[in-house]
Order: structure tokens, then C-alpha cells, then sequence
């Protein structure tokens, strides 16, 4: 079981594109839970994913244009472990803001 940390802007659709992306790939949600997080949102998943999974939601999630920042963490016997991502894509814990800004220059 894997947790998902998304922080998002609350606008029209955004928490519903995020759950589709799990659904689509026919994940259970056995936890979902969404809040106020200072200015922005974030919603907290708990999945059975596999790592093809995992990048997949990742790259999905980013390309929703209100997700700020994407995270998570492995929970096996009890003990959490962070999940590192080391794809193209920005790791876990960098906001869309600072990789957009390091792209351009």
C-alpha cells in the first residue's frame, strides 16, 4: 500500500481529474481524504500500485495544471519508507513552480 500526497489549487475539476486517474486504472480508493492546506488543497490516497503504476500517476498528475506538488510514501509493515522518483519528471516534494522556473532558465 502506497500513500499519495496531492497538493492542488481548488478549481473547477481539479480533485475529480485526480481521482480519475486512479480510477481509470481500476485502483481501489480504500482511503481518500481531502483538505484545506494554507492557500491550496490537498487530497490524501492510499493505493495498491505496482512502480509502472506509480510513474504513471505521477506523470498524469503533473499534467493536471493545478497540481502544485506530488508525493509519497510506501507503507510496508507498518514502517514508512519515502518512494523516491527519479524519472524526467519532477521528484516528489518540488513544486511545479520551481521546475518550470529551472526550465526556463
Amino acid at each position: 500500500m502506497q500513500s499519495f500526497y496531492i497538493r492542488y489549487r481548488n478549481t473547477q475539476g481539479t480533485l475529480m481529474r485526480i481521482l480519475n486517474a486512479a480510477s481509470r486504472r481500476a485502483l481501489d480508493l480504500p482511503v481518500v481524504q481531502a483538505e484545506p492546506a494554507e492557500h491550496d488543497h490537498q487530497v490524501t490516497l492510499a493505493l495498491d500500485v505496482n512502480q509502472k503504476q506509480v510513474g504513471q500517476l505521477y506523470r498524469e498528475w503533473y499534467a493536471i495544471a493545478d497540481v502544485i506538488q506530488v508525493s509519497s510514501d510506501q507503507v510496508s509493515s507498518g514502517a514508512a519508507h519515502t518512494a523516491e522518483w527519479t524519472a524526467a519528471h519532477p521528484p516528489a516534494g518540488v513544486t511545479m513552480e520551481e521546475s518550470r522556473a529551472a526550465a526556463r532558465a
